[in-house]
This record gives structure tokens, sequence and C-alpha cells, in this order.
């Protein structure tokens, strides 16, 4: 994925469905600048991690 997607994801009003490692997460916050997105997986909202957007996938 690539940071303006993902942005997109992040600002839309109905949630899509990525994953990241297997995971399916939600993506809080992207920083185009740097290419990461402030990710949570949906079963653990409290463990929010920065990974790079390239590792995020859209299913």
């Amino acid at each position: 994925m690539n940071a303006q997607r993902a942005q997109e994801i992040a600002s839309a009003s109905t949630m899509a469905n990525v994953m990241y490692n297997g995971e399916p997460i939600y993506i809080e916050h992207v920083d185009q600048d740097k290419g990461v997105a402030t990710i949570h997986t949906l079963d653990n909202p409290s463990n929010k991690q920065s990974v790079s957007v390239t590792s995020l996938q859209e299913q």
C-alpha cells in the first residue's frame, strides 16, 4: 500500500479491510512524508505501533 491510499483509508467514514502480518488492523494516523502509519489490531486497540505503509495490505 502507498501512503496516499493509507491516508484515504484512515480518513474514510467506513472501515476498510486492511491487514498487517496477517492480522486485521485499524489505521489511526498516517505520516505521508515518512511513509509510516500508526496502527492497532482490531482485538487490541491499546497496542499501537508505527509501521511502514508498504507493509499494509488492503483486502
